[in-house]
This record gives C-alpha cells, sequence and structure tokens, in this order.
C-alpha cells in the first residue's frame, strides 16, 4: 500500500526535516532584483511563498511559508526594460558588437558560478514546487548541459558562417544578428531549464534580456543574481518579479520588446502579444499547451505500454507540457489495460520529494488541486468513474492519481489540459477515432503510438505526422533529446527550440555583399587582413 490510512500524514511534523535537505537559507526574503548590472533593493510589497510541502501538527496540515520576493510595479519593469534598451543601444551597444569567442567567454564564466549553487538551487526545486531529489538535480544537470551545448553549437554555426559565398558576381558573408530587447518569460514545472533554454541563447547571440520568473519558483533563482551582475556587461541582463499584469503588461505596451519568449498558455500569450502595438516588429519564441494523446493499438505490448503511459502521464504528477493527457486504447485490450494501469499506479510511491523511492509528490499549490478536483468531479458527473484505488483523494497540496474511465467528448477531461496527476482513458474500434481526435483538438504537439505492426503504426503516422511535430513509436512523449526540433502545432507552438534552432529563432539573417571587383576584393581583402571587424572575418573558432 503506496498510501497512509491518512492522507495527512504523508506531511512531515516539524521534528522529521531531514537537516540535509532543508535549505540553509530559509526564509530567504529576497528583495533584490537585478537592474542595469546593480542589485537594487526593494521596501515596497512582497508576496508571501508557501511551500508544497506542508507541515503536520497534531490533526492540522498546514504549508510551510518558505519567504518572499519583490512585487515590482510598471515603474520597475519599465526601468528594467530601459536598461536593456541602453545596452542594446540600437545594435552599437557593447554587448551585441562583441565577437563571438568574447559572449562565449561571458556565458561560460556564469556557468561555472551557476554550478557553485547547485545544492542550494535543488533544495529550493524541491521545496518551491514540490520536485523529487532526483528530478531536481537532473533539471539543473541538464541545465547545465543544455549551457554548454548551446556554446558548441553556436561554435559550429560560427564555423559554417566564417566562409565567404561567391554567386552571380557578388561576394558575401551571411551571419546571424541580434533582434534587441528580449523579455523571457519561464514556466514553474521546469523553472530553472525551459527559462534557460530561451535565456542562454537569446543572451549568447547578443541580445539584451529581461527576465520574469515564474509565479512559482522565483526563490530559486536568488542565488544566481550577482552570477548574473558579475558575468555580464550592466543593462545585458535584468530581472523582474511580480504579478505578469503589472510588469509584463506594460513591457509588451510599451513596443519595446522585440522578441518574446514565452512558455505557459496560449492564453496568456494571446495577451502579451495582442498588447504590443508594433505587432509585425515582434519575434515569438512559445511553447503553450498540449493534449498529447497516447493510442494503445490491438497488437500492443502491454507491458511496455503500461509503463511507458504511465510514465509519461504521471511524471512530475503530469505537470509537463509533454506528458500523456489521454490514453486510446483498443476495446480488446482495455480491460487489461486498466488493470495494469491500476496496478502500476498502487506501486508509486507517494510522499515528500526529499524521500527516496518517491514519485508523487504534492502539487505546488492548492490551487493546482482544487481544479484537479473540478475536473474530476464533471468527469464522473458524466458517466467515468475513478477505477483505481482511493483515486482523486486529496489532502492539503497532494492529490492521489486518479485513473479515468470511460472519458468522452462532452467532459472537460476530454479536451482541456488537465496539467495533473488524473490518467484519462478511452477505448476504440477504429484507428480513425484517436486520428480524428487529434485533427480536431486545438493542440498539435506529440502523439504516442504502441503497436507491433509495421503495416497499422505507418498508416497512423503518415497523418499525425502533419498534425503533430514529434510521432513517438512505442513510447511516451518527451522533449529530449535537446538536440531534437521541439515545437507544436496549433495552440501548442511557435517558433522552434533545440540547441541549435535556439540560436537562429533568437536572430535574423543578415549579410554584408560586394560586387567582386578588384577594388571591392582589396577592400574586403583589408578589412579581413586587419582584422577591422568583428562582423565580416575569417577568424575560426575552435
Amino acid at each position: 500500500m503506496t498510501l497512509p490510512a491518512r492522507l495527512a500524514d504523508l506531511f512531515p511534523r516539524e521534528a522529521d526535516l531531514p537537516a540535509e535537505h532543508v535549505p540553509a537559507e530559509l526564509p530567504l526574503e529576497q528583495r533584490e532584483y537585478l537592474v542595469d548590472g546593480a542589485l537594487r533593493r526593494w521596501e515596497g510589497p512582497r508576496q508571501e511563498v508557501l511551500s508544497p510541502v506542508c507541515l503536520r501538527a497534531g490533526d492540522a496540515v498546514a504549508p510551510q511559508r518558505l519567504g518572499a520576493y519583490p512585487l515590482l510595479g510598471r515603474r520597475e519593469a519599465m526601468a528594467a526594460l530601459a536598461a536593456a534598451r541602453r545596452a542594446w543601444d540600437e545594435g552599437r551597444g557593447r554587448w551585441p558588437t562583441l565577437p563571438v569567442a568574447a559572449r562565449i567567454e561571458h556565458v561560460e564564466r556564469f556557468a561555472l558560478r551557476m554550478v557553485e549553487h547547485r545544492d542550494t538551487i535543488v533544495r529550493l526545486l524541491m521545496w518551491e514546487i514540490g520536485k523529487t531529489l532526483p528530478d531536481a538535480r537532473k533539471e539543473f544537470d541538464r541545465t547545465v548541459d543544455y549551457i554548454r551545448d548551446t556554446v558548441d553549437a553556436l561554435k559550429d554555426l560560427d564555423r559554417v558562417s566564417s566562409r565567404f559565398l561567391i554567386e552571380d558576381g557578388i561576394l558575401a558573408q551571411v551571419r546571424r544578428a541580434p533582434l534587441g530587447a528580449v523579455l523571457c518569460m519561464g514556466p514553474y514545472n521546469y523553472p530553472l531549464n525551459e527559462t534557460f533554454t530561451t535565456l542562454i541563447p537569446a543572451l549568447i547571440m547578443g541580445n539584451c534580456v529581461v527576465f520574469k520568473p515564474p509565479r512559482l519558483g522565483v526563490l530559486l533563482h536568488r542565488p544566481l543574481l550577482e552570477a548574473f551582475r558579475d558575468c555580464f556587461p550592466p543593462g545585458v541582463v535584468n530581472t523582474v518579479t511580480g504579478d505578469g499584469r503589472e510588469v509584463a503588461g506594460p513591457l509588451m505596451a510599451s513596443g519595446g520588446v522585440d522578441a518574446l519568449a514565452f512558455i505557459g498558455s496560449s492564453r496568456v500569450a494571446d495577451l502579451l502579444k495582442s498588447q504590443h502595438p508594433r505587432p509585425h516588429r515582434l519575434r515569438s519564441v512559445l511553447g503553450l499547451e498540449a493534449k498529447n494523446p497516447a493510442v494503445v493499438l490491438a497488437d500492443a505490448d502491454l507491458e511496455l505500454a503500461a509503463a511507458e503511459c504511465l510514465l509519461g502521464a504521471l511524471s512530475f504528477n503530469g505537470q509537463r507540457c509533454t506528458a500523456l493527457k489521454i490514453l486510446f486504447v483498443h476495446e480488446s485490450r482495455l480491460d487489461e489495460m486498466l488493470e495494469r494501469l491500476a496496478a502500476g499506479i498502487a506501486e508509486l510511491r507517494a510522499g515528500m520529494p526529499w524521500q527516496e523511492g518517491v514519485r508523487l509528490t504534492p502539487l505546488p499549490e492548492r490551487a493546482a488541486v482544487d481544479y484537479q478536483a473540478s475536473l474530476l468531479a464533471d468527469a464522473v458527473a458524466k458517466g467515468a468513474a475513478v477505477v483505481n484505488p482511493r483515486g482523486g483523494e486529496a489532502c492539503a497540496t497532494y492529490i492521489h492519481p486518479a485513473l479515468v474511465h470511460p472519458v468522452a467528448s462532452g467532459m472537460r477531461l476530454y479536451a482541456e489540459e488537465q496539467f495533473g496527476p488524473l490518467v484519462p482513458v478511452l477505448p476504440f474500434r477504429d484507428a480513425a477515432e484517436p486520428v480524428r481526435f487529434v485533427v480536431e483538438s486545438n493542440y498539435g504537439q506529440q502523439v504516442s503510438l504502441f503497436g507491433e505492426d509495421p503495416e497499422r503504426m505507418a498508416r497512423l503516422i503518415d497523418p499525425l505526422v502533419n498534425q503533430v511535430c514529434r510521432v513517438n513509436l512505442n513510447s511516451q512523449c518527451q522533449r529530449g533529446p535537446d538536440t531534437f526540433p521541439f515545437t507544436g502545432r496549433k495552440d501548442s507552438a511557435e517558433g522552434t527550440l533545440s540547441v541549435s534552432d535556439a540560436l537562429r529563432v533568437f536572430t535574423i539573417r543578415t549579410l554584408v555583399a560586394a560586387k567582386g571587383t578588384p577594388a571591392n576584393k582589396a577592400l574586403v581583402t583589408g578589412i579581413l587582413r586587419e582584422r577591422r571587424s568583428d562582423f565580416l572575418s575569417t577568424d575560426f573558432l575552435l
């Protein structure tokens, strides 16, 4: 049995907290934010931060206070943007005109400083959003690897760009140039990694950044503020914290943002984009919702399919855009699949993030539990049932995974992205049914297909690749490896993120060209020989 008789007993007493996993900095009373190369102190209102890790005292369970962060306003946000625009200086600033090799040195220096704070950030990932210890370590290490991979990808890109092209008597050198001021806004579920998958490429390509951490996941970025300050020129990295309507809205409405990097909901993305007065000047890089289905065919290996579906649906409690959000199971295999899924859920250990072997943890806030409960209640009211024992049972910030069947059109759980530990299942007779779901869905990120017959799989692959951007065969949906393109159709994404694609998405191709006359050849040769230009150069990065 993975659950205690009382769900409240999942939560620890204060005396039971392991000292090695409690951040020494708590409570973390953040009053600083970074603007124009200086940490400014905020004396105004602050947002209290409560942990998903609640503490038990007698029969009561109450959230642990972690600290607070500044609730900045329009004035402070606009000062951050002004600093970024000064550093950009219409493309003439120190940072956008630095040689590629010099920008790489700054980013590598930052990565070294970042590693010094690994233990602190890992602990804060556990306490601030409820991520398990192994997953928190993985998120941090993957982020550092991403920075190193980005450096390598930029070197490869620059080597290719170092050569000259000669076409129709015109000689030219084509390189990628930065866009300007970038607003980066990351998600709470991967507050470090997914934020940095836009922040780092934007920076290393010469853009100047205003960075807003997600509402859930602000404090874990506090240890990095000094590193940003010390490793980049003033104004290149600026931070704002607070309510998005108070800080992000004015930034977009000012027209001073040249590129928006946002990972969150399409509703918020549409609102942000609509506030920009010159939308044709705005480059958008968006990672949005998904309703990724799994399709389990009649000839699927059910042991494999059930294991992958559980992993895909319940890793980090289902709080991933790439999670499997709905399972289509051929009617001939439905009973066995439900049995395997229910048994698999029963084997998952629930507990606190630092406990060994724990797979199920509290959600970041009580509102997320209430949302899951509302989706479940709607499905049950419309004819679905909870298959697994204690599915949907909740206490404070924890809700136990619910295997829900049969889910049907008309239920909220059929179309809405639940972003939590609800596993909706529905049977199908003809494979055209799950294909129709994908076609009619507002989302088009990924799909997982489970089966062994090459002909059947091929008949599904061909229509689905024109509906989603990744078809996974006999495996869960996922983002990695980071060298693969990561994007989506419809309301799931705008722009493509991978290590190399991200470098391109925050830049524009630009070139220097000249007719191949003797005088122009001598001119270009003189510039190259004397290394008079950082753009027009044949230097080869090693």
